[in-house]
This record gives structure tokens, sequence and C-alpha cells, in this order.
């Protein structure tokens, strides 16, 4: 089964598919794709995304070839690409999320992205995240009908916010064997409800305590639901359970979408 990896920008989806590429996997990437198709125009990434609302030529590229590749290869593939989870046939759909904050400073202080996305401050760089947010989410539920952040599109939503990449790589090869367990006795991947999991420490907009035990334990319950505002989680029941959890030390705990 193919891994296909969509997520918020700055949330580490390129770290995640190098670790995946050193296990073996072939990696398959439209974001590097998008920038280079933005530098060779002299645009901004934002501007590029701006040029594709009307010029959908490149988005039929991306999405034609993922469909293509998916279909085409025996192995498994690993894409690492905004709507992978909508175009490739038999992958484990996952969603890499991160706080819009923290997402600002990782950009923000990332040389490797080249001068198509150099920001003069965090401020700058988190202003550049939205509005590019907004951009490619209203871009697809035009062209597909798809709500890019409805985290029920994915089999596993998982918040990279202060989990190390090898944690939470970790995380996805255990969730995709699980998935594909249930898949393999014939359970319908229409009735395997979506897994995701969420920093404690970032619902209760809490600093992460270094002293928190450094695996990959899950605080399992039905308890929590959480919502969507604009770039945010926002908790809109639970705060007892998940208060328990990070005094707990737990890296994540479940939640349900409200």
């Amino acid at each position: 089964m193919h891994i296909t990896l969509t997520g918020n920008l700055g949330s580490g989806k390129s770290t995640i598919s190098k670790i995946f590429s050193e296990q073996g996997y072939e990696i398959y990437s439209t974001g590097k794709i998008q920038r280079t198709l933005a530098a060779e125009r002299g645009l901004t990434v934002l501007e590029m995304n701006k040029l594709m609302e009307t010029d959908h030529s490149f988005d039929n590229i991306i999405d034609e070839t993922t469909t293509r590749l998916s279909k085409e290869h025996k192995e498994d593939l690993f894409f690492d690409s905004r709507l992978a989870w909508h175009f490739a046939v038999n992958s484990f759909k996952i969603f890499l999320s991160v706080d819009i904050n923290e997402a600002a400073r990782r950009v923000y202080g990332d040389d490797k992205r080249g001068d198509v996305e150099k920001y003069k401050s965090v401020d700058e760089a988190k202003a550049n995240l939205i509005a590019r947010a907004e951009a490619e989410d209203s871009r697809y539920k035009e062209l597909y009908g798809i709500n890019y952040f409805d985290m029920s599109n994915y089999n596993l939503v998982l918040d990279s916010t202060f989990a190390s990449p090898e944690i939470l790589s970790g995380i996805i090869a255990k969730e995709k064997a699980s998935y594909e367990k249930k898949v393999a006795i014939g359970i319908d991947p229409a009735d395997i409800p979506s897994r995701i999991l969420i920093s404690p420490a970032r619902l209760l907009d809490s600093k992460h305590d270094s002293t928190r035990r450094d695996d990959d334990d899950i605080f399992e319950t039905d308890d929590v639901i959480v919502k969507r505002e604009g770039s945010s989680l926002v908790l809109v029941r639970g705060s007892d359970t998940v208060w328990k959890a990070m005094n707990s030390g737990y890296e994540f705990i479940t939640v349900r979408q409200g």
C-alpha cells in the first residue's frame, strides 16, 4: 500500500519523506515541482498558487502523474504531495499537522527553501503561510470540490509540533501496518475511522515539557473533540482529559473532529 503525505505548510513533510527514502521508499514530491515552476518564472510560491488558480495545466500535470504512478508501481511509493491522497489509488492517507506559530518559526529559519521563500520576520512568514493555505484551500474547493482541511479525508492526522521526525515516522509505520491488517481481513476502508493524534500541549497552548518521555505512547480516549478555526485547532470538549494526558507525559492524545 502506498503512502500519501500532505499537511500544513512547515509541518516537516520533507523531513519525514527523507526518512522514508532512507528506508527504501521511492519518493514522489510535488512540492519540489511547484517551487521549481515558481522559481523558473521568477514568482513567489504564493504568486505561483495564484497563477495556478487560472491555469489548470499545472494541476493536471501533477494529478495525472500521481494516478499513473500509483497504478503502475507494484512496490509501495511515498507521495509527498498536497493532493496525492485524492488521486493515488490504494494509499494510506496522512495529514501532518502543526501549530501555525511553530510552522512560521521553522519556515523563517529554513535557509534551504531558497530565495523564493525568504522572509524578513517570523510574522511575515506566518502571514504568508496563512495566505498560501487559504489560496490552496480555495483552489481545491473550486477545482475538485474537496475540503482539504477536513480531517476525515485522511486515515491518519498526526501532529508534528513537538515530536521528533523519528517518532513521527515510527508512528506512521505502526499506524499504516495496523490499517493494512484491518483491510486485509476484509474491513471496508470506508468503515475505518480516521486516527487523529494531537499533542496535549498544543491543545492547551502550553510550552512543550522537555522532560516528557521520548516515545510514541498515545493516550487513547473518545472524550476529546477539536475543531479548526482559521489556521488553529481549538479544543471543544475534554480539557480535563487533555490535562491528564499532558501531566502523565503523553506525547499524543486521540481526538475527534467536531
